[in-house]
């Protein structure tokens, strides 16, 4: 039980003694420490519903209220009640902490399936900027879920379907250079696609044919059917690299093909439920006719009134869509996988098209809890979308190279007695950390600058001052003549750096579940940045090696502790910590 899930418990049986019946208040941490460590505004909102006085209510809770070895509390203004933990207390959580694999962290999970759909790039063609945002976020929040106790089921929803392959398929039997094909198969296959698509454009009949060869492939013709399969192969080994320097990990990689057999009976089906009906040819889905208007995915404003938006399953030339994919897809991971949650990490231009599908599947009986967890763009410096001087995506693979060689360069100006090998593992390291907490000490929602210079700095608020604190923590161990064995330490609190340390210690454990109340690894990302600066301050103040008997352990414990939650802490949001900097 943490801290605050303690003082909740304490807090409603008060308010129950107090009340006569079952009530809980709220009790969250506080916004500046003068006040305390936590407050709760339970008695404001109860004298409003029983009009009465908020302070004399209040001094009714404070008088029932036990926080006997854990806090002391007090009014503040209109009827705030805040608390403040006694140093004991964090001593003891903190002490807890040592030996707890979890870091004070509930299993709140436990018993629940979570389903993760992120990244999902298109097969041939290469994963760019835009798949920074999804893939990282992605992974995180698996990450903190798993963490948490949920069964967590990363797919990788990958777009091995659709037209692109008809162009594909005819350069690869005209224009492939199989050469090259060997060297970097994305590549050679992303040159092939573009040539065939530049020449369509002025020339039906290679249209037609390129047509046919999709026609062909969907037919289950033997040697198409091979070459496709050949390019999901080749593609799956390239992303396959930058997924294993990001540590990011796919439990399936079921893409849209896997679900064509479905897609036929699934429109059928809805037909036969009245969920879709036939317009112009199509088979579409309609409002439910059961939300607001101005709630109503499937209807839309115009000059003449609100007006029918429907999302189309089936095309009048009987070709399928994301939609009808989508749906099968659901299906699936509901019946199948069990889910009891689906989360999908895509940028915030497909909002539409998630709200008309979670609203088609429940009509359709696939009830489970869906998010579309959607995002931003990454802009650059000119605060314009982040692009190529010829005008294209930024590819990831790039974005990588080159934050990994920035990082080179700024570890050899502060180290060059480090060996080739270990500076360019450090390097690896220190440049893909930059690039995932760039990415998740934003706020999801909002754009952001991408900045080399920022991200890759070691003061302020990025990844490296994150795994130089980690590093600066471990070095003081290795100064020790001896091991030292945390598990038998206890922590004792007596000056103000080390209480509040302590504080924010083993506020770790109320800290990661907030992450997925509305999944924002920023809150995490923000936590650790706290948490390092809490740790440099006390280094500073209180000596840990020149420190003698209890104190020195404490201080050491401390340390212990402090370099054990970062670890897991940047772990959490997907980055790795080097043994030096």
């Amino acid at each position: 039980m943490t801290i605050l899930q303690d003082l909740e418990s304490r807090l409603a049986t008060a308010l129950e003694s107090v009340v006569g019946e079952p009530t809980r208040g709220p009790v969250t941490p506080a916004a500046d420490l003068r006040f305390g460590d936590y407050q709760s505004n339970a008695a404001m909102v109860l004298a409003k519903q029983r009009k009465t006085n908020p302070r004399a209510l209040a001094q009714e809770i404070i008088d029932k209220i036990d926080l006997s070895g854990l806090a002391t509390a007090e009014i503040a203004g209109p009827g705030f009640l805040n608390f403040r933990i006694l140093p004991e207390a964090f001593a003891s959580r903190a002490t807890a902490m040592l030996n707890d694999e979890k870091l004070g962290v509930p299993n709140i999970g436990a018993g629940k399936t979570v389903v993760v759909d992120f990244s999902s790039p298109n097969v041939a063609k290469p994963m760019h900027i835009g798949h920074i945002r999804s893939t990282i976020i992605g992974d995180s929040l698996g990450r903190v879920a798993r963490f948490l106790g949920f069964n967590v089921i990363a797919d990788n929803h990958i777009g091995d379907w659709g037209t692109q392959f008809g162009m594909i398929l005819y350069g690869w039997k005209n224009l492939l250079n199989h050469d090259a094909l060997e060297v970097d198969p994305i590549a050679e296959l992303v040159r092939v696609y573009r040539e065939v698509n530049a020449a369509t454009k002025d020339n039906p009949e290679l249209r037609e044919e390129c047509k046919n060869e999709l026609v062909r492939l969907q037919t289950g013709d033997p040697e198409n059917t091979e070459i496709w399969l050949r390019c999901i192969d080749l593609s799956k080994l390239g992303l396959q690299k930058i997924y294993d320097r990001l540590d990011v990990h796919f439990d399936y990689w079921l893409g849209e093909s896997f679900y064509n057999d479905r897609l036929g009976s699934l429109v059928e089906e809805f037909l036969e439920k009245d969920l879709a009906r036939v317009s112009n040819g199509a088979v579409c889905v309609f409002s439910g006719g059961t939300k607001k208007l101005e709630e109503d995915p499937f209807q839309v404003h115009r000059e003449e009134g609100w007006v029918d938006n429907p999302s189309i399953i089936r095309k009048a030339d009987g070709g399928f869509l994301y939609a009808t994919t989508d749906l099968a897809t659901i299906e699936y991971r509901i019946d199948t996988w069990k889910a009891d949650h689906v989360w999908y990490v895509v940028g915030v231009p497909q909002q539409l098209h998630f709200r008309q599908l979670f609203d088609a599947a429940e009509r359709w009986g696939k009830s489970c809890d869906f998010q579309h967890v959607a995002f931003g763009s990454i802009l650059g410096e000119d605060r314009k979308m982040l692009r190529t001087r010829s005008g294209e995506n930024v590819g990831l693979i790039e974005v990588l190279e080159e934050a990994v060689e920035r990082a080179a360069a700024a570890i050899a100006e502060k180290n060059p007695d480090l060996g080739a090998e270990e500076a360019a593992e450090i390097a690896e390291t220190v440049g893909i950390g930059a690039v995932k907490f760039a990415e998740l000490s934003q706020n999801r929602l909002t754009d952001y600058v991408f900045s080399w210079e920022r991200m890759l700095a070691l003061q302020g608020d990025t990844a490296p001052y994150l795994q130089y604190s980690n590093v600066r923590i471990r070095s003081i161990f290795r100064k020790l003549e001896q091991p030292f064995d945390a598990a038998n330490a206890s922590i004792v609190l007596t000056e103000d750096q080390e209480i509040h340390l302590a504080r924010l210690l083993v506020r770790f454990g109320e800290v990661v579940p907030t992450v997925l109340d509305d999944f924002r690894p920023n809150l995490l990302a923000n936590y650790l940045l706290e948490l390092a600066r809490a740790f440099h301050s006390f280094f500073e103040a209180c000596p840990v090696l020149k420190a003698e008997g209890v104190t020195r352990a404490s201080r050491l414990a401390l340390c212990d502790l402090a370099a054990k939650t970062l670890g897991k802490g940047l772990d959490l949001l997907g980055i790795k910590v080097p043994e030096r900097m």
